[in-house]
């Protein structure tokens, strides 16, 4: 969750430190600082706040300095403050180190260490890792990278870490597990670091991915080098970065959430390009395809996810049940691998996450693996800690999402997923030739049907600004548009900060139907479809309770735009396609209520995007 990023080589370190941080503000945070190490001097400027009040903070300062390194700290242990904010330093001055992650047996080390005379300054388990890095040094006498990987050994939870000894400029040396670390190599023997490549991108395309329980150590003289905690070599893999500048840059809109929201029809048909052949009505998708038994044979699909990701799992309980006649599981990443689940060998486990970093997720993975279950990915990031650690998978290529509230992300896992269930039902035989080919073909039609969508922009403004003051809201769906109703409760939380809850409409007179009066928006995905006169009644049961009725109707539908007090159209497609539509006018309806709040809709009060502690 928090942001790491470090720089050796012959330019000035400081302006590199500064803009990878802001690259990295995406990721969410309280506090930031940074570390400067040069000839015969060190700097430490850290405070509370963002990356702007640390440049206020710096102003005229000395920055002067060709190695340094630079954090932005979501807070675990302790509260946000200029003391709990990274660097953190060991007790005789020599060392600076940022981490990310939770160190979990902190609390017994920092007892040992201050029966050792050890005094701590900050809350934070990272002070106490920094002062055990210290004392491994000074009473093993041994040199800095081989004292990191000695007290790593000792260490119980998950870090990314990055230490200097700050008195010399020669080295810089990493760590991670559980959390991801990527180093750039630049020209003229120059080293970068950071949690993901956004930082890196403008410098060099050349990078090194470090895996779980890796220690690097870069030099000036020889290079890098990379043992693992046991102390085995390795050979640094170096990979070229897919990742390209512009597109983690806002393309002229006000924020990087409407940037993405208006990229859906672009993301969409890139999560579908070169899988669809509409002529012969296929789908290629090599992970399915060289798997061909084990999802043919496969007695049940889990779904591990969390937030945004965990709605596109419902989806594809739908899906998966609908078209290949698989029992699904939907299950929280968080919750999964505490409760002794029941896991068997021909069972399918899909993991989902935007990032590829997520923390719970990658648990789950690891303990499905365990049990012999076939693991399967849908992520966004190339050669993230997800891809690596499943046995299979499918990248949704969606491109670079900056803004914590995802949007693109969802609608293209949604698309992905929807390829994996038709691909699978045309394997197992449980869906009609023809049935497919229509299906194939209205999904080839859906970044049109976006296009048209976002089209209802100034409409669903308007709505915003009649209910931008209310504290709270209810959304309601059925069927395949429950997920979406959940979905769209989450993305008004979390940047407008407005109490929102979503249910099965159904679900509504056993409980929430309480809290309505005429103070409750009540927003209704409502399609014409399967369900679409059930939906009308749990409309009409809102209306009697004198509830405000926003709804989300097919294009023409004249019933519900009778009853709504207003109404967004929708183009008409398949009920199963219906989700990766309706969700965009929710998504805008959540930004502009947001922005009317004067909330910070790219960088949410205490959201981080990745989410890299469980």
């Amino acid at each position: 969750m928090c942001g790491i990023v470090g720089y050796m080589g012959g330019q000035d370190a400081y302006p590199i430190l500064i803009k990878g941080l802001k690259r990295l503000e995406y990721r969410g945070y309280d506090s930031a600082g940074i570390a400067l190490v040069n000839q015969g001097d060190f700097r430490l400027y850290k405070c509370k706040g963002k990356v702007a009040d640390l440049v206020n903070m710096v102003g005229q300062l000395p920055t002067h300095g060709t190695l340094g390194i630079g954090h932005t700290r979501w807070a675990t242990h302790g509260v946000p403050n200029d003391v709990n904010a990274h660097p953190h330093i060991s007790g005789d001055g020599s060392l600076s180190l940022i981490h990310n992650g939770i160190i979990e047996n902190y609390a017994t080390l920092k007892e040992e260490l201050v029966n050792r005379g050890h005094k701590f300054q900050s809350d934070t388990d990272t002070e106490v890792l920094v002062h055990f890095i210290e004392d491994v040094r000074a009473t093993t006498g041994v040199d800095l990278f081989e004292a990191v990987r000695v007290a790593l050994s000792e260490v119980i939870g998950a870090y990314a870490i990055v230490v200097l000894d700050n008195n010399n400029p020669q080295q810089m040396i990493a760590a991670k597990k559980s959390s991801p670390l990527v180093i750039g190599i630049g020209e003229n023997g120059d080293f970068f670091i950071a949690s993901d490549a956004t930082p890196i991108i403008e410098y060099t395309k050349n990078v090194v991915y470090l895996e779980d329980e890796e220690v690097a150590l870069m030099d000036r003289t020889s290079g890098l080098k990379i043992v693992t905690i046991q102390n085995q070599q390795k050979t640094p893999y170096i990979q070229a970065l897919e990742l390209k500048l512009e597109a983690i840059e806002k393309g002229g809109y006000d924020s990087f959430m409407l940037e993405e929201i208006h990229e859906q029809p672009r993301s969409i048909r890139d999560s579908i390009r070169g899988r669809l052949n509409l002529q012969h009505g296929q789908i290629r998708m090599s992970g399915i395809d060289q798997h061909e038994d084990r999802w043919i044979n496969a007695r049940r699909i889990i779904v591990v996810a969390c937030g945004t990701s965990w709605h596109a799992g419902l989806v594809a309980e739908y899906l998966f049940e609908e078209f290949a006649r698989i029992p699904v599981e939907v299950e929280y990443a968080s919750e999964f691998r505490y409760r002794n689940p029941v896991i068997l060998p021909d069972d399918i486990v899909i993991s989902i996450s935007q990032s590829g970093e997520t923390a719970d997720t990658l648990a789950a993975i690891e303990l499905a693996k365990e049990k012999g279950a076939f693991i399967f990915g849908v992520c966004n990031v190339v050669g993230s800690s997800i891809s690596r650690a499943t046995m299979s998978g499918a990248y949704t290529h969606a491109g670079p999402e900056i803004g914590v509230a995802s949007t693109k992300a969802f609608t293209a896992q949604v698309t992905v997923l929807y390829q994996i269930a038709l691909s699978v039902a045309n394997k197992r035989g449980t869906i009609s030739k023809e049935r497919l080919l229509r299906l194939i073909a209205e999904l080839s039609s859906l970044p049109d049907k976006v296009e048209e969508v976002l089209k209802t922009n100034p409409i669903v403004e308007t709505i915003a600004e009649l209910h931008k003051d209310h504290r709270n809201a209810l959304y309601l769906g059925r069927g395949y548009t429950f997920p979406v109703a959940l979905e769209g409760a989450l993305k008004l939380k979390e940047i407008s900060y407005i109490h929102a809850e979503g249910y099965p409409a159904a679900e509504m007179k056993h409980g929430p139907i309480a809290l309505i009066d005429q103070e409750m928006p009540v927003f209704v995905i409502a399609p014409q479809g399967h369900s679409y006169e059930k939906v009308v009644s749990n409309i009409q049961e809102v209306k009697a309770r004198k509830g405000k009725i926003i709804a989300i109707v097919t294009a023409g539908d004249k019933i519900v735009a009778d009853l709504a007090d207003h109404v967004i159209e929708i183009p008409k497609t398949d009920d199963s396609l219906v989700p990766i539509i309706s969700v965009i006018p929710l998504q805008l309806l959540a930004y502009h209520i947001a922005v009317m709040r004067g909330c910070n809709v790219d960088q949410p009060r205490n959201l981080a995007k990745s989410v890299t502690v469980e």
